[in-house]
């Protein structure tokens, strides 16, 4: 996999980044947690930065999980 293939941007789907990168599923559920419901069922089709100014989340830790998950 490429470096630009390992990229994610907060403007990307969650189904997208979860079909590229599975082991950001656990981060998303663990977000949902604070969002008060499953992000995977209710928001799988929205961007990372339109889930996040939904549920009122930090973006840049959102963001940061996931990067760190990919590696």
């Amino acid at each position: 996999m490429t470096r630009h293939e390992q990229d994610i941007s907060s403007d990307m789907v969650l189904l997208e980044i979860v079909r590229q990168h599975p082991g950001t599923e656990a981060v998303f559920r663990a977000w949902g947690e604070q969002a008060g419901e499953c992000l995977l069922c209710q928001a799988l089709f929205k961007t990372v930065e339109e889930v996040a100014l939904r549920y009122c989340l930090d973006l840049e830790g959102l963001m940061k999980d996931l990067r760190r998950t990919i590696g």
